[in-house]
């Protein structure tokens, strides 16, 4: 049979608390603390990242709030400060927020509480994005370079060569036909003789 071997796990040295006119002499044990903080922290940052926005039209307030991990006045208090965040408010007052106004709540928690903005640097951040809303929002998208694509490209140049001449053929000043000019094409086209008018025997 093997011997069982218990290791001493290093005890936390004893700290002095003074409440009032007693002290307290408390004995922590730092590793537990430690794992229940580490696994409290994991467990938030699990909710944060998977906690799915439930399908919905309208979220009360409080709703929002749990959602957000934040009391119902900080949101209060972000919807004065963010312009973007307006939730609309029902007949007897309450607020209601639609999915745009919580996923707009949650980025405002990130950029303040996990990125550490403050709140005139996450105003900048939007507004940063609405001078430059395409360059974020949708990447361009690679062209297909071939056979076809050549086609277009010659196609597209023939267009542009013929609207061109269009243009040029507009913007000229009418040119003025002399007398004779109109007077050979209308005999012309009543087929007579040149030099015959209408009413000539």
């Amino acid at each position: 049979m093997y011997p069982v071997v218990f290791h001493a796990v290093p005890r936390a040295p004893a700290v002095a608390y003074t409440f009032g006119s007693a002290a307290v002499k408390v004995r922590r044990s730092s590793t537990a603390v430690y794992r229940v903080k580490m696994s409290k922290h994991a467990s938030q940052q699990r909710n944060e990242l998977s906690s799915p926005i439930p399908d919905k039209l309208y979220f009360r307030i409080g709703e929002v709030a749990k959602l957000c991990g934040v009391e119902a006045y900080v949101l209060r208090f972000w919807e004065t400060e963010f312009p973007q965040l307006r939730p609309n408010k029902s007949g007897t007052g309450q607020r209601l927020y639609r999915r745009r106004d919580v996923e707009l709540a949650l980025r405002i928690k990130r950029l303040l509480y996990a990125e550490g903005y403050t709140i005139a640097g996450a105003r900048q951040v939007f507004a940063a994005e609405v001078r430059e809303p395409h360059k974020k929002s949708q990447p361009e998208l690679p062209l297909r370079r071939g056979s076809e694509a050549d086609r277009v490209d010659a196609r597209l140049k023939k267009l542009r060569a013929e609207v061109r001449e269009l243009l040029g053929i507009l913007s000229a000043p009418p040119a003025v036909p002399a007398k004779r000019e109109v007077a050979e094409r209308v005999a012309a086209e009543e087929k007579l003789e040149p030099g015959r008018g209408l009413f000539d025997s």
